[in-house]
């Protein structure tokens, strides 16, 4: 049996009768009397709130409904149309730019350089980030328009109308070429002091944020009006436009590259990327000419046609071996840095595009053509009256004298217009026949045809067909009227002469160097026989007479210890302006030294209206200083045998 006791119940009990609140009861402690089920007094009245689930349904309806907005929106920007705004996107992020291509250098035979090209930038804009809703302004092209016109030195209005273009959607415009880095950086800074400025104060507009360059290069001639002729220039756009500058320009200007990048603001977007074609520079182009020969010739030429009051001038100096052009000068010249201030009258190579009538200098061709035929030789006889009957004219010589007996020699010694009248009659049994002959050696010694240099605007001169020449062209052309030709033309003849007959074309390129930086040379001239080398050895010997011996016409031509072989010339000048024969051609050929030749320099001047008019007499001494400043330059010796002193007359 277990020792714990059975808990114990408890009983209920009477119950305790209630007490009634006491009521009226007054004092401390006594609390107030309220009514059974009422409520106490001074207890808030409860104000019950209707059921909360309707509410919450609204707001999660607009919610999806906002959500279902967003959603399509993004469904039509993200899918249907995300090539729309993406390209969109990409036309006012990104900006496509032309790089240009450095152009080549122009140099002499040393490598000294005649043309070459310094940084330039091309200022341009973006017409669709001055526009009024970009801006947030109406008058932003004016703005930058007023900004840029001092700096540029362009024109405000001329600036506005291209900010402001007819095409709304046009996005490139140039505002000026080719300006100076520093004219750029100028540009660069006033554009980013009002990019900051716009960052911190919103009534700062940067009206210049659509404002960009383009690196480029402006052609420099480092000479001035040296070789212009030869030359040529560049124009506003950078293309070759005369001269060599324009013959070449395929391999000057190289290849266009393209950039294209990200810009915000009219500034890069380093991190967006960018894609890039780079250019590929021009070939360098060496040219033939020496550049102190050039020096000598331009100078020496300038200074007579100024003496002589003259037209105009040039003088070619020739390698008489190569064909190589030395030096080609004319006066008046051009300064290709500043075209604005050159007369253009004097623009391009007269040397080259001017055609003329010879005159004496041409007598060479015809002697050439005697010799060659064995119609006569140095010493045959010819009697030279004072008037010879041709055709229907009456010749004469540049002066009135007694009949003359002179020698072939002496024939081309004094220059007489009669006397070679009288030596190429003997090439044919008629004249007709005696025509054609001396046609066929005019054409071999290069005129009637291009020199073979390529150069702009060159003239190939007029020789018509024998079987075209007038009654007087018959006996005009024997002596170098009636016949047209070009400067080059002229070295070229005796050039051919002192290279032994053969003629070698001539050339103004000696080769060119790539961006790899490997030279070529050019290609080698063509080469032809017109002569015998026993003939033009003869003609030599007979040039050096005109030159040597007192009765010869080209005595200011001497060069004390060489051996000089020249020709005279004078020759009626047709006035280009009326087609008419006014004033005077005057010209002096030769080469040197006669034994042994190595240089030729033709001289010509052209209308000289001031002292003497005689070739023989202003450009003799051109010949001389030109000839003897090249011999020194190219380190020919002085020649040592005696000259052969042909005669020059005969007693009858």
């Amino acid at each position: 049996m277990s020792d714990r006791q059975p808990p114990r119940r408890r009983v209920p009990g009477p119950a305790r009768p209630v007490r009634p609140a006491a009521r009226g009861r007054t004092g401390p402690g006594a609390r107030p009397v309220r009514g059974p089920g009422g409520p106490r007094p001074g207890t808030p009245k409860t104000i019950r709130l209707g059921s909360p689930r309707p509410r919450l349904r609204m707001v999660g309806v607009g919610l999806t409904l906002v959500m279902l907005a967003f959603v399509v929106r993004l469904v039509q920007v993200q899918a249907v149309d995300a090539s729309t705004y993406a390209g969109k996107a990409e036309r006012n992020r990104y900006v496509g730019q032309v790089l240009a291509a450095e152009r080549g250098e122009i140099t002499d035979r040393n490598g000294v350089a005649l043309a070459t090209s310094e940084d330039a930038y091309d200022i341009t804009a973006d017409p669709t980030m001055f526009a009024p809703d970009e801006l947030k302004i109406d008058d932003g092209p004016e703005q930058a328009a007023a900004l840029l016109a001092p700096i540029l030195g362009a024109d405000q209005e001329d600036l506005v109308r291209k900010l402001r273009p007819d095409n709304p959607s046009l996005r490139y415009v140039k505002l000026a070429g080719r300006q100076t880095p520093q004219v750029w950086k100028q540009i660069k800074d006033l554009k980013a002091a009002l990019a900051t400025k716009s960052e911190t104060d919103r009534s700062t507009v940067n009206v210049l944020a659509g404002v960009f360059s383009v690196p480029t290069s402006k052609r420099v001639y480092p000479n001035n009006e040296l070789a212009a002729g030869i030359l040529g220039w560049v124009n506003a756009e950078g293309k070759g436009s005369g001269g060599v500058e324009l013959q070449l320009e395929d391999r000057l200007a190289g290849e266009e590259g393209k950039i294209r990048y990200a810009q915000s603001g009219g500034r890069l977007v380093p991190t967006a990327g960018s894609t890039e074609t780079p250019a590929v520079p021009g070939d360098d182009i060496e040219l033939t000419i020496d550049r102190d020969i050039q020096w000598a010739a331009q100078n020496a030429i300038t200074q007579q046609v100024e003496e002589s009051a003259a037209d105009r001038g040039y003088v070619i100096v020739q390698d008489t071996r190569t064909g190589e052009v030395l030096a080609m000068a004319n006066a008046p010249g051009f300064d290709p840095n500043d075209l604005s201030a050159a007369d253009p009258r004097t623009l391009g190579n007269a040397a080259l595009q001017d055609a003329f009538e010879p005159g004496s200098t041409a007598k060479v061709l015809s002697m050439a053509a005697v010799l060659e035929e064995n119609a006569a030789t140095p010493g045959t006889h010819v009697v030279v009256p004072n008037r010879l009957h041709r055709g229907d004219r009456l010749f004469k010589d540049d002066i009135d004298h007694p009949t003359w007996y002179l020698t072939l020699n002496g024939v081309l010694a004094k220059s007489s217009n009669i006397g070679t009248i009288l030596a190429t009659g003997q090439l044919g049994r008629t004249q007709a026949q005696a025509n054609k002959v001396l046609y066929d050696y005019l054409r071999k010694f290069g005129l009637g045809s291009h020199t073979g240099l390529g150069f702009p605007g060159e003239t190939k001169g007029i020789l018509a067909p024998p079987d075209q020449w007038s009654t007087s062209q018959q006996y005009t052309i024997p002596f170098g009227q009636g016949v047209s030709i070009n400067a080059m033309q002229a070295a070229s003849v005796y050039s051919t002469i002192a290279n032994g007959g053969v003629r070698v074309e001539p050339t103004l390129v000696r080769g060119s160097k790539g961006p790899d930086g490997r030279f070529t040379p050019a290609p080698e001239p063509e080469k032809k026989r017109v002569v015998s080398q026993k003939t033009a050895k003869t003609l030599a010997q007979m040039l050096e007479s005109v030159v040597d011996d007192e009765e010869g016409t080209g005595t200011k031509a001497r060069i004390p210890g060489y051996r000089v072989a020249g020709k005279t010339g004078t020759a009626n000048r047709v006035d280009p302006a009326t087609g008419k024969y006014h004033g005077y051609t005057s010209s002096f050929a030769g080469f040197a030294p006669a034994d042994k030749p190595r240089v030729t320099v033709y001289c010509v001047i052209q209308n000289a209206t001031r002292g003497s008019y005689f070739g023989g007499q202003i450009c003799g001494p051109v010949f001389k200083q030109v000839m003897e400043f090249s011999l020194k330059t190219l380190q020919v010796p002085p020649t040592g045998a005696a000259p052969a002193a042909l005669p020059v007359t005969f007693k009858p």
